[in-house]
């Protein structure tokens, strides 16, 4: 299976600060971690389905 590479710096910088975020111990479930940062780097409804599926995976 190949991972897919998030395209654009919005994406990229969300996906930082979600593995960021987990890393500290964040106490937010992982809808609430895309919902704050599709609104924090003003991501696209796919760029949402990209991260949504991104923290899927990463558990």
């Amino acid at each position: 299976m190949s991972t897919i590479q998030p395209q654009g710096e919005d994406i990229r910088k969300a996906v930082k600060w979600i593995s960021e975020e987990r890393q500290a111990g964040t106490a937010m479930s992982n809808s609430k971690l895309v919902e704050e940062a599709a609104v924090k780097f003003n991501l696209s409804p796919k760029d949402v389905e990209f991260l949504t599926k991104f923290v899927r995976e990463e558990l």
